[in-house]
């Protein structure tokens, strides 16, 4: 290999050789950290805070800085400048700008790695843990087994006094820890995760996606759901299932619906009257058989059937509520009534017009007989019009009596009134 004299470089390419050897000794440091540390994850180290950036804190691994973010710290946890730190290596990043190693002091493997420090019969594999749910700050749970019969694996975490876990507990600042034998069967585990609380009893709702119900006491329904839903999200995690808690109350009201359910009778829906056929059939395609269900829908559910408008809800509404009104067959008899609206309006239209002419002419012949005065027929020359036709120039005789009758009377009440006038004059004489 033959050296190139470089004392013809000028400035500029000094600099830029400069640039390029820095950069590739930079490059060669963090593969070098990249090889020690990505083998190491999930291993509990020791941490010295060095400062900080933003809400992130920077610490000094010996041979190299890591990061503690924000979301990897403890709640109840403050830290100082210089202080040191138990972490466990999260992951390591070979891509990132500033220090390449993430570390966690939230992670739920931190505390598994603290109690195989602290108890032998982790560290030799007599115990297992299983399982960790944490909650940094607050609660974890951990399911812990035994390969050994005579070996009880909570007495082991536990300790003397509680020696051992209280250890592990100082060095989280007050967590608190649920130590839970582990068991194959899902009912018996979710009874002992949602410990401090009794279960009752636990039912497998989907075994497909996983689903429990657990039942539980009315005094301990609070206890099982925890502050603000810790106590069952912990466990949930932990098993791996998801959990309904229901309190033996609400247990009982609930079959008592689906009692009441079951044993009422149901309508169909063709005892809706005033909704057509095609209509039911809308509403039967999307799964809804009886009139009972279809009044428990609201107007928005009701309009994502295909083929019913805003127009075709109010209908069904106006029938629904017809027929609780009114019972089956009153509403039955109600739509038809809608139904034929018209038909009976034309004719109660007909006939109050009718009956309206036929009173007129009766009050019209009462005044006409008391003011003493005789209506002509409309058509002289034509005769009579009524239920029997009159020949032209006679008169039925029952008129023609009503009409003398009526002249006598006239005649009587304006001889009367000349008797007044002429006894008038002489009263005023005397």
């Amino acid at each position: 290999m033959t050296l190139k004299p470089t004392d013809v470089l000028g400035r500029i390419a000094a600099q830029t050789a400069k640039q390029v050897i820095l950069q590739k000794v930079r490059e060669a440091e963090r593969d070098t950290i990249y090889n020690e540390y990505h083998t190491r994850v999930g291993e509990l180290v020791t941490v010295i805070v060095k400062r900080a950036e933003g809400p992130d804190l920077i610490v000094d691994m010996g041979r190299t800085e890591a990061r503690l973010p924000k979301r990897e710290q403890s709640k109840l946890e403050t830290y100082n400048i210089g202080e040191r730190l138990r972490v466990v290596i999260k992951m390591v990043d070979r891509a990132a700008k500033g220090p390449q190693v993430i570390v966690s002091r939230g992670d739920a493997g931190l505390v598994q790695r603290l109690f195989e420090m602290e108890v032998p019969e982790i560290y030799d594999g007599t115990v297992q843990i299983r399982f960790a749910a944490r909650e940094a700050g607050e609660r974890t749970k951990v399911a812990v087994m035994s390969r050994d019969k005579d070996v009880d694996p909570v007495g082991a975490c536990v300790g003397m006094k509680g020696m051992r876990v209280q250890s592990i507990i100082r060095e989280l600042r007050g967590e608190k820890i649920d130590i839970i034998p582990y068991s194959e069967e899902t009912v018996a585990f979710a009874q002992k995760a949602l410990s401090p609380a009794k279960v009752t009893r636990v039912q497998i709702v989907d075994p497909e996606t996983k689903k429990l119900e657990v039942i539980v006491e009315d005094s301990q329904l609070s206890l099982a759901i925890g502050k603000k839903g810790q106590n069952v999200r912990l466990a949930s995690k932990l098993i791996g299932w998801d959990i309904d808690i229901k309190s033996e109350e609400e247990k009982r009201r609930e079959i008592e619906e689906q009692m009441t359910a079951l044993t009422a009778p149901t309508t169909p829906l063709t005892a809706l009257a005033g909704v057509g056929p095609k209509t039911i059939e809308k509403i039967e395609a999307a799964g809804i058989t009886n009139v009972e269900k279809l009044a428990g829908m609201t107007p928005e559910q009701l309009m994502e059937i295909p083929g019913i408008g805003e127009k075709m809800v109010d209908k069904i509404y106006q029938a629904v509520n017809r027929f609780y009104e009114g019972g089956g067959e009153t509403a039955a008899t109600a739509g038809e009534a809608v139904e034929n609206t018209d038909t009976l309006a034309e004719e109660a239209g007909t006939e109050t017009s009718a009956s309206g002419e036929a009173a007129t002419a009766e009050e019209a012949s009462a005044a006409a007989s008391e003011a003493g005065v005789v209506e002509a027929p409309e058509d002289a020359g034509e005769g009579v019009r009524g239920d029997e036709q009159v020949p032209q120039g006679e008169q039925a005789p029952e008129a023609q009596q009503e009409s003398e009758a009526k002249n006598e009377n006239a005649e009587e009440t304006e001889s009367a009134e000349g008797k007044n006038e002429a006894e008038r004059p002489e009263e005023a004489k005397s």
